[in-house]
């Protein structure tokens, strides 16, 4: 997900540059999206990952 928000992150900035401001508001918009649920995402896995197995 990370990997994602970084890439149309990329995106936008480049829309930007070019002067596609709608493009780059898009792709930012986007890429904050990915970003916060790539956040949640490791969060949860990491609190779930801590748990010791049950016998």
């Amino acid at each position: 997900m990370i990997s994602l928000a970084v890439t149309f992150l990329v995106i936008a900035i480049i829309a930007g540059v070019l002067g596609l401001s709608g493009i780059a508001g898009v792709a930012t918009q986007i890429a904050w999206i990915l970003f916060v649920v790539g956040l949640i995402l490791a969060v949860v896995f990491a609190l779930l990952g801590k748990r010791a197995p049950k016998i």
